[in-house]
């Protein structure tokens, strides 16, 4: 834009706020073309009958929401149950976990030695591949596998061979265990990234006081970790509701035993494999819902809190 100043001449000056447009516009672009339109095309597919028998295609015929009644007619809650559960059992280890390390790392008393080297371990298997990760525990935990040679016949604490993914309890442990492995390290590093944003300070007023390591972390370390706590949680359950590569390989697609270990991702895969796209629809639409009402009820329970204060 030119002004005149006062010699007569056109002076120039910048719009900032045209280039800001100009930087942010690839973000809107990518979302929606990647993102939006999906989003969009995954409910209106949800509204329709759209499914292949053999050769023949048929739809796609408007069913309004005949869909979501077919999908609840099912055993949708029971994939749902299985999900959450296994997400509980692996994420309860990963966060107590997480946290001890974290304090220990961050801790200037303590003053661990080595510590880029357990650092780098620790995050190690968050690189892995999920489906060598499953493949790896597949054959660790096979009827012939080294685990079962271990127990029976090199320490002899079971006469025979245990069948692990014939159990249920046994076949959700496993894949609760690989989730915990492959993702303690990254919640470490998270929440490291956190105690050390506090002031430090506040730790050594803490000391001074006379406050012990147990009431330092209960009483300053949490309170003010806690947002960071409510990413990893949030971020934590929607990874868990989206679980799919792990269980799908482990139990072969089939969720055994009696798909127990069946979670929502696997029954959705499972329709779209048989192209029963009206079906998948239903089912994506019913994923998001869920997992965006979870994450509001978690964020609003776990920050109320801490919102209250910041108002006060």
């Amino acid at each position: 834009m030119a002004t005149p100043n006062s010699n007569g001449r056109k002076k120039h000056t910048v719009q900032y706020d045209r280039w800001g447009y100009f930087f942010i516009a690839p973000f809107f672009i990518v979302y929606f073309i990647f993102s939006f339109i999906p989003l969009v095309s995954t409910f209106a597919n949800s509204l329709y009958e759209n499914y292949r028998v053999g050769l023949q295609t048929i739809g796609p015929n408007w069913v309004g929401f005949a869909n979501f009644v077919k999908v609840f007619q099912a055993d949708i809650l029971k994939y749902a149950g299985n999900t959450i559960l296994i997400w509980i059992i692996g994420f309860l280890p990963q966060i107590l976990v997480s946290l001890l390390l974290s304090v220990w790392f961050t801790d200037t008393e303590l003053s661990l030695k080595c510590q880029q080297f357990f650092k780098t371990v620790i995050y190690m298997p968050n690189l892995i591949m999920a489906s060598a990760f499953a493949m790896l525990f597949f054959t660790l935990f096979s009827p012939d596998g080294p685990i079962n040679v271990l127990f029976s016949n090199t320490l002899h604490i079971y006469d025979e061979h245990i069948r692990f993914l014939s159990s249920k309890g046994w076949t959700r442990t496993l894949i609760a265990t690989m989730n915990f492995l492959m993702w303690y390290g990254n919640t470490t590093i998270l929440l490291m990234a956190g105690i050390m944003g506090i002031d430090n300070s506040l730790f050594e007023a803490a000391r001074i006081d006379g406050a012990n390591p147990l009431q330092i972390f209960f009483k300053i370390t949490i309170p003010m970790l806690l947002p960071i706590f409510v990413y990893v949680l949030i971020t934590s359950l929607i990874g868990g509701i989206q679980m799919f590569d792990v269980p799908q390989i482990l139990t072969n697609g089939t969720g055994t035993p009696d798909r127990t270990s069946t979670t929502i991702i696997m029954y959705l895969n499972n329709n779209l494999a048989s192209k029963n796209y009206g079906i998948g629809g239903a089912i994506s639409v019913l994923t998001f819902i869920i997992t965006a009402i979870l994450s509001g009820i978690v964020y609003k329970f776990t920050m109320a809190q801490y919102t209250n204060k910041e108002r006060r």
